[in-house]
C-alpha cells in the first residue's frame, strides 16, 4: 500500500484528510501617532493616557489619515510583490465597547496592497508559497480587562476598557487558504515576521500584541478540490500557541467528518492550559458588518513617485531567500542560517565578518549556537553584545592554525562574550591554546595506555570504536586542549607497534 502524504490525518473512516489553513495576521505599525489622530502610539503606560477626543470617538471629532501609515503598507506590499493601488476606507459596524464608535475605519474590497505571495522556508531548507490576498489598513481597537475569577469574560464580575490602543496603525495582511500543515502555518508566520522586522514596519512582539494571529482552518479528503466548514481560531500570543491550536483544531475536525458529523462555522479561543479550542461565537460574514465608504477620508490614491522612492529602499533580499543564499554558497544547514537570519541584525553583523575573512560555515555555526545562547541567556540584542569587531575573524584564524580545536573556539567565544576581549586575548590571558607539541602529547597518550590495557588489547583484537574512548581519555587528561587529530594519529601508531 502507497503510504499517505506527509501532514495529513487518517480518519477513522479510513479516510486520509488534509488540513486547508488560511491566517489573517494583524501588525501594528511603527508610526510615532495613532492612525487618525495625534494621540501618543505607544506601548504600556497607565489606562487611558494615549488617548484624544478622535480615539474616544467623541462628537465632532474627524479622522486625519497618518501618511507614515501608508508610506510603511506601501513598504511591506512593494517587498512581498503586491499591487499598490487606490484605496478607500469603509466603515465596519459592530457594536462592541472596544470600540467607542461602534465602528472600526477599515478597508474592505479596495485595500492599499492587492496580492502578493510569501515564500516561508521549512527546516529543511525547501520553500513553499502562500499567497496573499490583500493588505489593508485599519484601525485597533480597545482592550478589556475583565475584572475577578480568571480573567475570562464569562468568569468576571466586572469589566474595564483601556483605549490607549483604539486608533493604532494596523495592517492586516490575510493569506489565501494556501497553507496544507501546522507546521506550514508556522513557518510562514515566522518568515511574515522577520519580513516585518527587516521591513521595519513593525516590532512584532506578540508577547505585546504588536502581531496577532487569527487562523481559518478547514478539513477534506486528500484529493478533494472543494473547500470544507471553517472554523476561526483566536488567541495565540506565539508561534508555538498557533501550531499547537492549529493540530488540535485539525484532529477535532477530522474526528467530527470522520464520524459523518458537520464542522460548525464558528469562532473558536485557544486555551493554552488544556491544550485545547473551544466555541466562542457563531462565525461573522462580511454582510453582518454592513460595510459603507467611510465619508469623512477621502481615497488614497499613492503618487508614483513616491512608491518608487519606497521601493528604492527595500532589502535586496527578504529572509527566505537570504537564507537560501547562505545554504547554497556555504553549505550550512537551514535550520542554523535560520536562527541567525529572523535574529534583528544577527545576520547583518555575522555577513561582515565573513566579508573580513571568516569561515562563513563556522561563523553561522558559531553565531546560532554560543552568540545566541548567550543573548537569550542575558536577554541582550544584537547591538548590545561586547564582542569586538572581527572576533570570528580571529577565531577562524585561531583554529585553522591549529591553536584551537572546535571544542576550545566555542570555549573562547563564550568569554570572548562575557568580557568583551578579543579570542587571541582570552587564548593568552587563560592559556586555553591546543597542545600540539608531538613530545608533549606522546608523554600524555603513554599514560592513558598503560591505564588502559584492556581497550588495548580490545582494540588489538578490532573493536575500531575503543579508539574514540582512549581519544577521550586522552581530551579528559588535558581538559580539553590536545589536537583530536594527532592524539588519534599518535594512539593508533603506539598501538600498532
Amino acid at each position: 500500500m502507497t503510504a499517505p502524504p506527509p501532514d495529513t490525518i487518517r480518519g477513522a473512516d479510513g479516510v486520509e484528510y488534509e488540513a486547508v489553513i488560511g491566517l489573517e495576521v494583524h501588525a501594528e505599525l511603527r508610526t510615532r501617532t495613532k492612525m487618525f489622530s495625534g494621540a501618543p502610539n505607544a506601548f504600556g503606560g497607565a489606562p487611558n493616557v494615549n488617548i484624544d477626543p478622535t480615539s474616544l470617538g467623541l462628537p465632532g471629532s474627524l479622522p486625519v489619515l497618518n501618511r507614515r501609515a501608508v508610506g510603511l503598507a506601501i513598504r511591506f506590499g512593494l517587498a512581498v510583490g503586491s499591487t499598490i493601488q487606490r484605496a478607500i476606507f469603509h466603515r465596519k459596524n459592530y457594536f462592541y465597547p472596544d470600540m467607542p464608535k461602534d465602528f472600526q475605519i477599515s478597508q474592505y474590497d479596495e485595500p492599499i496592497c492587492a496580492g502578493g505571495e510569501i515564500e516561508a522556508i521549512d527546516d529543511a531548507g525547501g520553500l513553499h508559497t502562500v499567497r496573499l490576498v490583500r493588505a489593508h489598513l485599519e484601525e485597533d481597537t480597545g482592550k478589556l480587562v475583565h475584572r475577578g475569577g480568571g480573567g475570562r469574560i464569562h468568569e468576571a464580575d466586572s469589566s474595564l476598557v483601556d483605549y490607549n490602543r483604539a486608533g493604532v496603525p494596523l495592517l492586516e495582511i490575510v493569506s489565501e487558504p494556501d497553507i496544507r500543515s501546522p507546521a506550514q502555518a508556522r513557518a510562514y508566520v515566522n518568515e511574515l515576521r522577520a519580513i516585518l522586522r527587516e521591513l521595519d514596519v513593525s516590532d512584532v512582539k506578540m508577547e505585546e500584541g504588536s502581531l496577532r494571529v487569527d487562523a481559518n482552518i478547514s478539513v477534506r479528503a486528500v484529493g478533494d478540490t472543494r473547500l470544507g466548514t471553517r472554523a476561526e481560531i483566536k488567541n495565540m500570543n506565539s508561534v508555538r500557541s498557533l501550531q499547537r491550536a492549529l493540530e488540535f483544531e485539525f484532529e477535532r475536525q477530522v474526528r467530527i467528518c470522520a464520524a459523518r458529523g458537520e464542522v460548525v462555522q464558528e469562532t473558536r479561543h485557544w486555551n493554552e492550559e488544556d491544550g485545547q479550542t473551544h466555541s466562542m461565537r457563531s462565525k461573522e460574514e462580511a454582510f453582518d458588518y454592513r460595510y459603507f465608504p467611510e465619508p469623512d477620508l477621502v481615497p488614497i490614491v499613492p503618487d508614483p513617485a513616491w512608491v518608487e522612492e519606497i521601493r528604492a529602499g527595500l532589502p535586496e533580499l527578504l529572509p527566505a531567500r537570504r537564507v537560501q543564499a547562505v545554504c547554497g554558497t556555504h553549505g550550512v544547514s537551514a535550520d542554523l542560517v535560520m536562527s541567525v537570519v529572523y535574529t534583528p541584525g544577527l545576520a547583518d553583523w555575522v555577513d561582515a565578518e565573513v566579508a573580513a575573512g571568516a569561515d562563513a560555515g563556522r561563523a553561522y555555526v558559531w553565531a546560532s549556537q554560543e552568540v545566541l545562547a548567550h543573548m537569550n541567556e542575558t536577554g541582550t540584542a544584537v547591538s548590545g553584545l561586547r564582542i569586538p569587531a572581527r572576533a570570528f575573524v580571529e577565531l577562524t584564524e585561531l583554529t585553522r592554525d591549529g591553536t584551537l580545536s572546535s571544542k576550545l573556539a566555542k570555549q573562547v567565544l563564550r568569554a570572548v562574550l562575557d568580557s568583551g576581549r578579543s579570542p587571541r586575548e582570552v587564548v593568552e590571558e587563560e592559556g586555553l591554546a591546543q597542545i600540539s607539541d608531538s613530545g608533549e602529547l606522546e608523554g600524555i597518550v603513554a599514560g592513558v595506555l598503560d591505564s588502559n590495557p584492556e581497550a588495548v588489547e580490545k582494540y588489538r583484537a578490532g573493536e575500531e570504536k575503543v579508539i574514540g574512548f582512549l581519544v577521550g581519555q586522552v581530551m579528559k587528561a588535558t581538559q580539553g586542549k590536545a589536537n583530536p587529530g594527532q592524539v588519534n594519529e599518535i594512539l593508533r601508531a603506539r598501538i600498532g607497534s
